[in-house]
């Protein structure tokens, strides 16, 4: 284990706790995947990169990370309420579907479009619908435990009498008096004892497409019972971290705490975090909303708030560029932003690849080590601190300058010394690559005709071609790539 003293932000607790996992090397992390009734937009890649680049940091640290993101295909209703159609089957109606073709169809092309932003695959990703069994014996327990009661075929939590044994609201601040006083009971109409009580199984009226048997009668599980069904399976009655947007935290993460304790007695997860949201021109995005665009609409440019089409790297360096926990506005304006820098750390990582070492006549140069060290340190101290990704991304473009001269031989590798070079070297692959997950976006065939044309150009300048000289420069940069015209070689690099 490497040592590094990391702090996170526990929602929970309100503040930076230290991170002590409760069985280590192993960390225990669940976050909450999407329901998938349509593509997946800006606002689904937050918190898909923000929980990659934790599970990364933490691999590179040392930890041995058991990462769960479900996928939620039913029972996660319109308006996010208890009462309403299911998102899924709403879906599948419009399109004449079954449920699990909508389904289907959405995982794959948020699979599709997590690859695209390099995210890690989570170790296990669970479904809903295949875990039925574990959400009905989940609902029997929290009966038997006196914390729910059945009406019509439906099944309630009963949140007053879990009250009284275990404050509920406390991962939103929210109070239950509060709750109870700013929600009314719609005429009375509502089967619950009290309308802050949330279904933990639905009876599911004839038309109903995705019903199950249960005790109760046919029926679907609730959404918010799913996650403590999924998430104990597969890490226990408690574990490490539990992740999601901020948008989760009230009604949905507040009852998973509430299930977790009526049925285990304690808390499901030791540490709470949550990304902030995206915003568009100040307002959240959201499917609900209908002002969201789509990560394929980015790639594609295909979006009337779009001036441009952005590659996937450079959505996940803007994303990576805000501290997870502060608001992040879309403007073409960042992301133009976002691309240039995108593009200024590999063409960095490019020349730290390429770059070696060479044995010299001059002395170490103490001042230009100690400032990659702090560079260094910075770095990692930034990830330390709730990862802040933001920080840490300029202190390593401080040693892309280095990088850079030592590309043009302003700095020679000999001044820093062979540990020293090295050190700059790996510690700066190691974070682009390995923690912020950010890589070069072109294919061999690329490669290929780059060095052709190079070749070209080169055989031009020597024959004082200077019309095609010109024509092979233009015809680069139009492709986004810039020639370098070096001492000693001609190179290339992405055009910034």
């Amino acid at each position: 284990m490497k040592s590094h003293q990391l702090k996170l932000y526990n929602t929970l607790s309100r503040e930076k706790e230290k991170f002590e996992p409760l069985n280590p090397p192993f960390v225990g992390m669940y976050v909450c995947g999407p329901t998938v009734y349509g593509d997946a937009h800006l606002g689904h890649a937050r918190p898909a990169i923000t929980f990659d680049t934790v599970n990364r940091y933490l691999t590179y640290l040392g930890y041995k990370v058991r990462y769960v993101r479900n996928i939620t295909d039913v029972g996660h209703l319109q308006g996010d309420a208890d009462e309403g159609e299911d998102k899924i089957a709403k879906k599948a109606k419009l399109e004449q579907l079954e449920p699990m073709e909508v389904a289907q169809q959405y995982t794959d092309t948020y699979h599709r479009d997590m690859a695209a932003l390099n995210t890690w695959k989570p170790s296990i990703e669970p479904r809903a619908t295949g875990h039925i069994p574990e959400q009905i014996a989940l609902v029997e327990n929290i009966l038997k435990e006196g914390l729910a009661y059945e009406v019509n075929g439906s099944v309630y939590f009963d949140v007053s009498k879990y009250n009284e044994r275990t404050a509920y609201g406390r991962l939103s601040g929210r109070v239950l008096e509060e709750l109870m006083s700013g929600s009314r009971d719609l005429d009375g109409q509502s089967e619950k004892r009290n309308p802050v009580d949330f279904a933990l199984w639905k009876n599911a009226a004839p038309e109903h497409l995705m019903k199950w048997e249960s005790p109760w009668g046919l029926g679907f599980p609730g959404w918010h019972l799913e996650c403590t069904a999924m998430s104990s399976k597969y890490l226990g009655k408690q574990f490490d971290i539990h992740g999601g947007g901020m948008d989760l935290m009230f009604p949905h993460h507040e009852c998973e705490i509430a299930q977790g304790n009526a049925c285990n007695h304690e808390d499901p997860a030791k540490y709470w975090m949550h990304n902030n949201m995206i915003t568009i021109n100040g307002q959240k995005m959201g499917k609900s909303l209908g002002n969201f665009i789509t990560l394929q609409e980015l790639f594609q440019g295909k979006h009337d708030l779009l001036d441009q089409a952005y590659s996937p790297m450079t959505i996940r360096f803007f994303i990576l560029t805000a501290h997870y926990r502060s608001t992040l506005d879309f403007s073409n304006e960042a992301l133009q932003a976002a691309q240039k820098g995108f593009k200024k750390m590999i063409n960095g990582l490019r020349i730290a690849k390429l770059l070696k070492y060479e044995e010299g006549e001059e002395e170490i140069n103490e001042k230009q080590v100690e400032q990659i060290k702090r560079s260094i340190e910075s770095a990692f101290r930034a990830m330390d601190d709730d990862f802040n990704t933001a920080q840490a991304i300029g202190h390593l473009f401080n040693l892309l300058k280095k990088i850079n001269s030592l590309f043009t031989g302003q700095l020679k590798s000999a001044e820093l010394g062979k540990d020293n070079f090295d050190l700059l070297l790996n510690t700066f692959i190691a974070f682009v690559v390995d923690i912020l997950g950010l890589q070069e976006e072109k294919n061999e065939v690329q490669n290929e005709m780059l060095e052709l044309l190079l070749n070209l150009y080169q055989e031009a300048k020597k024959a004082r071609n200077y019309d095609k000289v010109d024509e092979i420069r233009s015809g680069l940069k139009s492709m986004g790539f810039v020639v370098k015209d070096m001492k000693t070689k001609v190179d290339w690099a992405y055009e910034e």
